[in-house]
């Protein structure tokens, strides 16, 4: 039975509430974050992977990640790596900073195995300069607006004079982004101490910088007034007055903390400080498993998964792990819509592939597999492959990075071996991987590959920094062979001008590998197509035994790189023997 490797994000759910205060269990103790933290279980070691971005999905380079007393830095993807952090076994807390932004952060329950963890992270941009000691108002386009008394202080306590910089952001619940852009989770800690999740009517962050671009907050004994748009979509089901909750950014998680009333369109409250301030009605929850497969009992990854309720317009979603699976907290005893989504663009008009109503949920649920029957336009592939070092021995602290388009899936690896399972649109099968050696500083290159139904062998990818190109292959999962001197490849043989449209070759001391076909069009081919011989593989032709697929994926201009894969059985005078491959050569002609 696979275990649940982590907890992306948090299923919240929108519910039309007749009160905003939930039958709390009868406890009348007042918030305690000692007390609170039982909630949480006892400390366990837990293995963390993830991936820094910007507003536009690019990666941060340089950002300090923590975890518990574990730190590190993102690289230039973006991505980090923290192994054997001290969490609680219920809840873990990431804390990502970078000067030019404003903090980021992200809470989970912890699994065994790597979780994978995704924060989206907001440029500090400053909309206006106002000066202490007068009372000022900042607002932005959506009506969303802060007015201030004057008096503020920096982060030791002592008084501020002088000019103060405000950046002011308003997260709405129909942004797509808000479970990467918003801190934590909406998990929260209400004021008679109990657990409860959120529902959100909208959030803001408010950051006030200095002359000296220190950091600077309302004075203590004084409130600044938010008000905060509501959501069109929301407006009708709004109650009257709400509660407000601030996130604690020590602890990971909201607190209860003061209310606002429901004016117009708009939420009016007053604060205390300034972080993120969130107006939310608030429910008691349970906690519910997802995993989602396709009919062959393959596991889905990067699947959407949205769940909607009541009457609302905007699902809330997450994105399957590497096992199909997805786990979060939703309130109880509510009946919802679930949607699963083609990952980050459409096969069809809707993108939906698939919905069914769930729940009501008295207590924590794991759902049956839930299986998606494919169509012909969006298909399901398995990719794998092994991720070695330079010297052919296994990768075991890295990661290999699926690029579509800009959208990135990352595959921790366990020996070397990575694998991703994706949903895909049968007219546009192109995607790149680039795998990383964290332990050796190496990388490969990035290397251009089709989807093929239902698994894409990818072979041995070689982080092997200072090589460009090469060919690479196994034989009947023996030692893999890797081929990187003399390498050459293009549209017609040296010396044998248009004798072949397409010709890859490769060798090391010990022999070598020739390709060569009759076509330079990308494509999946057989034997009729395209032939070989080498070391270890003898001579492959049309007249060998063979289920050999050559899957040319990319063909580039002079100078640009030609990338093949190559995977089945062939029979010679020995019996039968299983293949793999892959070549990265640069076109010399």
């Amino acid at each position: 039975m696979k275990k649940i490797q982590n907890l992306l994000w948090l299923l919240v759910i929108a519910i039309t509430f007749s009160s905003c205060n939930p039958d709390d269990g009868g406890s009348i103790s007042g918030p305690d974050d000692n007390t609170f933290t039982q909630n949480f279980g006892a400390t366990a070691n837990r293995d963390f992977i993830g991936r820094v971005v910007d507003a536009d999905n690019q990666p941060i380079q340089g950002v300090t990640i923590k975890i518990g007393s574990s730190t590190t830095q993102t690289d230039v993807n973006g991505v980090f790596v923290i192994n054997n952090a001290s969490v609680y076994q219920k809840f873990a807390y990431i804390t990502a900073k970078k000067s030019g932004y404003i903090d980021g952060s992200r809470s989970l329950v912890p699994t065994i195995g790597k979780n994978n963890v995704k924060i989206m992270m907001i440029p500090f941009a400053s909309q206006a300069t106002i000066q202490s000691g007068e009372a000022s108002e900042v607002s932005i386009y959506s009506g969303t607006k802060v007015k201030f008394d004057g008096a503020f202080q920096d982060e030791n306590g002592n008084d501020y004079s002088g000019a103060v910089q405000v950046a002011l952001f308003h997260l709405t619940p129909s942004d797509t982004n808000i479970s990467s852009l918003m801190p934590g989770m909406l998990y929260a800690q209400t004021e008679t101490n109990q657990e409860a999740i959120l529902e959100t009517f909208g959030m803001i962050n408010v950051e006030l910088r200095g002359s000296g671009g220190q950091k600077l907050n309302i004075k203590s004994g004084h409130t600044a007034e938010i008000t905060v748009r509501i959501d069109d979509s929301q407006l009708a089901t709004a109650p009257s007055t709400i509660p407000l909750w601030h996130f604690d950014e020590a602890k990971g998680y909201w607190k209860q903390d003061g209310v606002a009333t429901k004016i117009g369109n708009k939420y009016v409250g007053e604060v205390s400080h300034f972080s993120w301030w969130n107006c939310d009605a608030f429910a008691q929850m349970v906690r519910l498993t997802v995993t989602i497969v396709d009919s062959n009992g393959n596991e889905i990854s990067n699947a959407g998964v949205g769940l909607i309720a009541n009457v609302n317009t905007y699902p809330v979603m997450g994105y399957t792990n590497a096992e199909g699976q997805v786990s979060g907290l939703i309130p109880a005893n509510q009946t919802l819509v679930l949607n699963v989504y083609a990952s980050y663009y459409t096969c069809n008009t809707n993108n939906i592939i698939y919905t069914t109503t769930i729940g009501p949920f008295s207590s924590d649920t794991t759902l049956p597999n839930i299986v998606v029957n494919l169509t012909n336009s969006t298909l399901s592939s398995t990719v794998q492959g092994n991720l070695v070092k330079c010297n052919g021995s296994n990768v075991t602290n890295g990661y290999v990075i699926l690029n579509r388009y800009g959208n990135y899936s990352v595959s921790p690896v366990t020996n070397g071996a990575f694998s991703f399972s994706e949903l895909y649109c049968s007219d546009d099968t192109q995607f790149t991987l680039k795998g990383f050696d964290l332990e050796n500083l190496q990388t490969t290159d990035t290397i251009a590959y089709n989807f093929t139904v239902p698994i894409t062998n990818i072979g041995n990818l070689q982080a092997y920094t200072a090589v460009n190109e090469f060919i690479s292959y196994q034989v009947d999962g023996g030692a893999p062979v890797y081929l990187i001197q003399n390498v050459s490849g293009g549209l017609s043989a040296i010396g044998t001008p248009n004798m072949f449209p397409l010709y890859l070759n490769a060798s090391n001391i010990n022999g070598g590998l020739y390709i060569w076909g009759t076509t330079n069009l990308p494509g999946i081919y057989t034997t009729a197509q395209f032939s070989m011989e080498g070391n270890g593989v003898g001579y492959i032709a049309s007249t060998t035994v063979n289920t050999l697929q050559f899957n040319l994926n990319h063909v580039g201009a002079i100078g640009e790189y030609i990338d093949m894969t190559f995977s089945g059985t062939f029979t010679d005078s020995d019996g039968l023997h299983n293949l793999i491959g892959v070549a990265h050569v640069i076109r010399d002609n």
